[in-house]
């Protein structure tokens, strides 16, 4: 698939990367992770000011979107440069649900880097079913009061407005009847456990005791939140798939260059015909990736729901496998040195194995892929 940038998107690319490589260094990346907050404040204004927080939102609240060529890009860099920072839940998903269901006002304090934004969706025992919400809401005090609990949070210890789906009608699995709140996370009543993931982003659940809201706090009409919250979703899957096009790339250049100055028998082992086999593989890996990668964001504001699906689950899919199989093979050709917290590939490694399995992993979009084309094939 060839895909070449206007000048105005590449432009925009080099203007990020070069953010990156001053500001975002490997040994700068580590000491962000090692902070208390994990993530860095600063960071996140300077992104603001370059107006990356706005690939998402429409012009009239200080944005320039949603433009979806803009989002690819800057994931790709984030994704190259490993940044912590919560672009992919806040900027991408939390700014595209925000801009589906209101309010608008909170759009131009996102796009500002003023607040921060993500959503809490995924609860205990839910797996990848996203009708699955036991989180309720009921009419109370002078709004809402909401009860349930909400599990591995991206970037919650970040947010300052959390993105609740919480079910007003319905079964616990029915897509019909799910509502969205916005809650601030210090709301009374709202408990917050922060952790670690495996690469080093910031995680919590979250838990919603008798929380009342008010009634400005339901977005958009009661119950008919799930259309919403799928296309963003499938939203956030392309992104995940183009920041991965990022990790892969970088986690080939890291492999390369190591294999270059490794000696054995007094030779660069990137001589090794077997190993230059192995890299070729990789890179195949990280092309076909890359493709579907640029597919899938195109097509993630499709308006056909079940292609739209079809297509950003084909992207995971090959992206998933990409990142387990250039990861691994990245760590067997450093050898031991490749599990060292010293070097960035352990890292790269550690992300792209999070990527495989977030937002839904490669065995699931792969039923997922299968579900849509039998469906389009039946009617």
């Amino acid at each position: 698939m060839r895909f070449d940038l206007d000048p105005e998107h590449q432009q925009l690319a080099d203007m990020v990367q070069r953010f990156l490589a001053k500001e975002y260094g490997f040994e700068e990346r580590r000491r962000i992770a090692r902070s208390p907050e994990g993530w860095s404040r600063g960071v996140w204004m300077k992104l603001a000011e370059m107006g990356l927080l706005g690939v998402q939102i429409p012009e009239a609240q200080g944005g320039m979107g949603p433009d979806p060529v803009a989002t690819l890009v800057t994931l790709t860099a984030l994704g190259k440069a490993l940044v912590l920072e919560p672009f992919l839940s806040s900027a991408v998903m939390g700014a595209a649900l925000v801009r589906a269901l209101g309010p608008p006002s909170l759009l131009a304090a996102m796009a500002s880097g003023e607040r921060i934004v993500v959503l809490a969706h995924g609860e205990p025992g839910a797996r990848h079913d996203l009708a699955h919400v036991a989180t309720t809401a009921e009419r109370g005090g002078k709004g809402w009061i909401l009860r349930g609990q909400k599990a591995v949070v991206s970037h919650a210890p970040a947010a300052d407005v959390l993105l609740v789906s919480a079910r007003t009608a319905g079964d616990v699995e029915d897509p019909a009847g799910i509502s969205l709140f916005a809650v601030r996370r210090e709301a009374p009543g709202v408990t917050l456990t922060s952790y670690p993931t495996l690469d080093g982003h910031r995680a919590g659940d979250v838990a919603f005791a008798d929380v009342e809201v008010p009634a400005d706090a339901l977005l958009g009409e009661p119950g008919r939140a799930f259309p919403a919250l799928a296309a963003t979703f499938d939203l956030g899957v392309a992104g995940l798939c183009a920041e991965a096009t990022g990790v892969l790339q970088a986690t080939l250049d890291a492999t390369l260059a190591y294999t270059r100055t490794r000696k054995q028998f007094g030779v660069a082992i990137g001589t090794f015909q077997a190993l230059q086999h192995r890299m070729a593989d990789m890179l195949m890996h990280v092309e076909q990736a890359r493709s579907m990668g640029y597919l899938a964001a195109m097509r993630a504001g499709e308006g056909d729901a079940r292609e739209r699906r079809r297509i950003v689950s084909a992207a995971k899919v090959v992206v998933g496998q990409a990142c387990r199989f250039v990861g691994q093979q990245a760590i067997q050709l450093h050898g031991g040195m490749g599990v060292t917290d010293e070097l960035p590939v352990s890292h790269l490694f550690k992300r792209l194995v999070a990527i495989e399995i977030s937002l839904g992993d490669t065995d699931h979009h792969l039923e997922q892929f299968i579900a849509a084309s039998a469906a389009e094939e039946g009617t």
